[in-house]
């Protein structure tokens, strides 16, 4: 073992998660018997440690360290049962020895300062990427797993690894000021046991920080550093950890690509190849694909085959992975990304004990969860809730109430089965680690979900400018059915709507509100102050929508064009007959206002019609008039994209309107033609295929309406010719082939 000044210390670097690396920790501290283990991690949780060898303790776990005042700044120390430090642990807890942790407290390093330095430090250079290298390999983990992770014997292994990283370290120049702190304060933790009188010291650490605790530095040089450091008041507690969460650089500052596997070679050292092919034909069976026990057999001879022929001396992880693609996978490497991301990373969620000190918010959260049958999961998973069920309305009740508070465990899906009504939801859950820090966030709101969730919606109302938002809140509030909140919101709407005079703000404000109605009845929550204040918006929409619609650009017109549409769906779903009469009479308005933008003015006719309210009479002249010569071609244009967005019902079953636009493109010069092609072509690409063969069955029809017969030649009276020029320039338009004989 490798000492440090003063017999007795022995220094143990290692990978932070590494089997191999963990099985020679517990090897060399069988063989020494320390009297005191100490380990690389903040000494801000050594309080936390002893919690570790409780039953209900699960790996993979973190130590979660935060700033009270400031609950973002926060690091993870994670644990996998296969880390060198989690193994030193159990070994000291196992045997009633005391354990430390001797880095750099977070008091320290969670300070704007301290963490501000550390942002404006250049990267350290990765020692085993650069070690790799040397010895001939593409990348250090690869590298490390073959000498390190694989060893079965780790005898004379940390003398080996010291002696490489002290040659790293002195060709690599100075270190950056935060590792020389860090260093300084383990040195001084080591110093400080060794007063205590403890005679075996062991301490693990990271291989890099080996030779910087090893050699001799006075104790002033180190007290000197140290002195003055600014600090604050933390807090620790541990979390639940994943397996792919283990890649994370925070706290030890390393991580693994591959933790899954390093957990098989840990709990399956004996046979870790074999199990490990019959592993991934078993992922693959499980997903329906063909995985025979031959091929398992054929993937293990391939694998060690491979592993010969490049020199190493076990088959790793890239000779699996290269041997199942060629034999399991038959060469297709789409199943392997299945394999990495269940086997090779690992989808496991770990536990933690039920008594490990937490917030007040996280305690409600887990009773809540558990009383829901609700369980944190790694696994992304689809939940589909019946909301005329409780237990399915709780669920989503605490999925609106933690968005409501930042902490999105779940993100709602569209019904696949495209079911209509207001009683069904889907909701795609995920438990990611970093929301424990967000739950402690949203702690400083309240002690509870429901207490945490009301305080965050009052304090946003409070803060909002816009009407929007506050609507916006508004339907998020009756989602988490926070009745509490519901109130002071809907007065801040009220106050707000009374004073806005914008109306396209207004009218982004209003859909909202109607969906608030709508959910009304399920969430059962009382809706007439709402329709009050709809009431309200409606009449400034209605006379301020003409002045909103005129002297626009381009871009400005297709956003008012999507508030439109969104408000026109707004309004169907109120269903209040009333209201749908005087938003015909407002569209209408806009129809025949030539100062409002032809995007914006095809666009009403067209709602009109859905609507019913406008007869082929009326249609047809204005039709006439919106594509007559005295239109501007780029105008008659937009009014044409805003009349057939949506069905191509309207322009098949209306002769009138058909006819207007074939006498407008036929009496289109080439060159306005080939300007106005792009426009043209853009109104007609969003109809479906189904739609546009329709439309050129129709081409092929003479039409009959009075009005067609005015502005077309009808029947019988087509001239052959000049119906094989047009035809062509129909068919670029629509998007579909027609046949050149017409018969």
């Amino acid at each position: 073992m490798s000492t440090e000044p003063g017999a007795g210390v022995h220094v143990l670097g290692v990978r932070h998660h590494g089997p191999g690396s963990a099985r020679g920790v517990r090897s060399a501290l069988e063989a020494l018997q320390p009297d005191v283990v100490l380990i690389e991690g903040p000494p801000d949780a050594d309080e936390l440690l002893p919690l570790a060898a409780q039953a209900g303790m699960k790996p993979p776990v973190a130590l979660l360290v935060y700033a009270l005042d400031a609950p973002a700044h926060a690091v993870f120390y994670p644990f996998a049962v296969f880390s060198p430090e989690w193994q030193a642990i159990q070994y000291a807890l196992g045997r009633s020895l005391p354990v430390r942790f001797i880095d750099l407290p977070q008091a320290h390093q969670l300070v704007p300062e301290a963490m501000a330095q550390e942002k404006a430090e250049p990267p350290r250079e990765d020692a085993l990427g650069g070690l790799a290298r040397a010895a001939g390999h593409e990348e250090g983990e690869g590298w490390w797993e073959q000498l390190i992770e694989q060893r079965q014997d780790a005898r004379g292994v940390f003398e080996a690894v010291l002696e490489a990283m002290t040659a790293v370290r002195e060709a690599g120049g100075d270190i950056p000021a935060r590792e020389a702190l860090r260093e300084a304060h383990m040195r001084r933790c080591i110093r400080q046991a060794k007063k205590e009188g403890f005679q075996r010291i062991a301490v693990v650490c990271g291989a890099w920080h080996g030779p910087a605790l090893v050699q001799a530095k006075p104790a002033r040089e180190d007290d000197a550093l140290l002195k003055g450091l600014p600090k604050t008041k933390v807090a620790a507690t541990w979390i639940p950890w994943t397996y792919d969460r283990l890649g994370w650089r925070s706290g030890y500052g390393a991580g693994v690509d591959s933790p899954g596997w390093y957990a098989h070679l840990w709990l399956t050292p004996e046979r870790p190849v074999s199990t490990w092919a019959a592993r991934i034909a078993q992922l693959l069976r499980g997903e329906g694909l063909d995985a025979s026990s031959a091929s398992v057999i054929e993937t293990v001879r391939l694998a060690e085959a491979l592993a010969a022929l490049r020199g190493r001396s076990a088959v790793g992880l890239g000779e699996l992975r290269d041997a199942a693609l060629s034999v399991l996978c038959e060469g297709d490497a789409t199943p392997l990304v299945l394999v990495h991301d269940r086997l090779e990373v690992g989808t496991g969620l770990g536990e933690v004990p039920s008594d490990v000190p937490a917030v007040p918010l996280a305690r409600d959260l887990a009773a809540l969860q558990k009383s829901l049958r609700l369980p944190p999961t790694s696994e992304s998973k689809l939940q589909e809730l019946d909301l005329r069920k409780e237990l399915d309305r709780g669920r989503s009740r605490l999925l609106h109430r933690l968005r409501l508070l930042d902490i999105p465990w779940g993100e709602p899906e569209d019904d696949t089965r495209n079911a209509k009504g207001t009683f069904r939801e889907n909701w795609r859950v995920k438990w990611e680690p970093e929301l424990a820090v967000r739950v402690v966030e949203a702690s400083l709101f309240g002690n509870t979900v429901e207490s945490a969730a009301t305080s965050r919606v009052k304090a946003r109302a409070a803060e909002a400018k816009e009407l929007d938002t506050l609507t916006a809140l508004l339907e998020a509030s009756l989602l988490a059915e926070l009745s509490a909140s519901i109130d002071t919101v809907l007065h801040h709407v009220q106050e707000l709507s009374t004073r806005s005079a914008d109306v396209p703000k207004l009218m982004e404000a209003f859909p909202p509100l109607v969906r608030t109605v709508r959910y009304g009845s399920v969430r059962e929550t009382p809706t007439e102050p709402i329709l009050a204040i709809i009431h309200g918006l409606l009449e400034r929409i209605f006379i301020g929508l003409p002045g909103a619609c005129v002297a626009l650009d381009e871009d400005a017109a297709r956003e008012r064009h999507g508030q439109l549409s969104t408000l026109h769906a707004a309004m169907v779903l109120l269903e209040d007959k009333e209201r749908l009469e005087e938003w015909s009479q407002a569209l209408d308005g806009l129809v025949q206002r030539d100062a409002v933008h032809g995007l914006l003015r095809g666009a009403a006719l067209r709602l009109r019609v859905e609507m019913g309210h406008v007869e082929d009479a009326v249609l047809g002249p204005l039709a006439r008039k919106a594509l007559s010569p005295a239109v501007p071609p780029a105008e008659a244009a937009a009014w044409l994209e805003g009349l057939v967005t949506g069905s191509a019902l309207l322009l098949l079953h209306r002769d009138e309107l058909w006819a207007a636009l074939d006498g407008w493109l036929s009496g289109l010069t080439r060159e306005t033609f080939v300007e106005q092609l792009p426009l043209v072509r853009r109104a007609f690409s969003r109809f479906g295929a189904a739609e546009r063969r329709a439309m050129a069955d129709r081409i092929r029809r003479p039409a009959t309406a009075p009005g067609a017969a005015r502005s077309t030649r009808g029947g019988d009276d087509l001239d052959p010719e000049r119906v094989a020029q047009v035809l062509p320039v129909l068919s670029l338009i629509l998007g579909v082939r027609l046949d050149e004989n017409l018969g």
